[in-house]
């Protein structure tokens, strides 16, 4: 969620095909996560192929997406990037799914690696899109795309995190601080 700038849904609803290795990016995929990554979804392969041939492996997609494709609710790369530990049998159809892991199980998992690492100041998943976006500006990335990588429709609510620009190491400091 950190290195792309991801809200936590938009991380647990990634399908298979918004990976992009060749191109490192989902919008922006980290090189650190890349390794581990591609193990990830090489084991969400394997079971997706146990689910297939057991008669599973298959995915909500919004109706009007699953008329366009008619067989893409049990395409691989229409698959979760994670999902969820077991599969429940539509009601409906009768067919075994699987949906994404809850947001419960990661906003969990984040809670108690923050008491774990001794973290004192409040964390959660959002934390890691804020810190992402505040890192970009003040590595120097433009405001502009920043809001285009956060998916903000307006300017003004990507502007809440210039607060960080009048201080840290990027601020201005006084030319009498630099005198000994």
């Amino acid at each position: 969620m950190y290195g792309a700038g991801l809200r936590l849904l938009e991380c647990l609803t990634l399908r298979v095909k918004d990976i992009d290795f060749g191109y490192r990016q989902i919008t922006v995929l980290p090189a650190a996560v890349e390794p581990r990554l591609r193990l990830h979804i090489e084991d969400v392969r394997v079971q997706f192929e146990k689910d297939w041939k057991e008669g599973g492996g298959y995915v909500r997609l919004a109706k009007a997406l699953g008329r366009k494709y008619p067989n893409a609710d049990r395409a691989w790369g229409w698959q979760w990037g994670f999902p969820a530990h077991r599969q429940y049998e539509d009601s409906e159809t009768g067919l075994r799914h699987r949906h994404h892991l809850d947001e419960t199980i990661v906003q969990r998992a984040v809670r108690e690696a923050a008491t774990l690492a001794d973290v004192k100041k409040h964390a959660t998943c959002h934390t890691f899109r804020h810190s992402f976006a505040t890192h970009l500006l003040e590595d120097g990335y433009d405001i502009r795309t920043i809001q285009e990588l956060l998916g903000h429709r307006d300017v003004s609510t990507t502007m809440i995190y210039t607060h960080v620009l009048n201080r840290g190491h990027l601020c201005v400091r006084s030319p009498m601080d630099v005198l000994r």
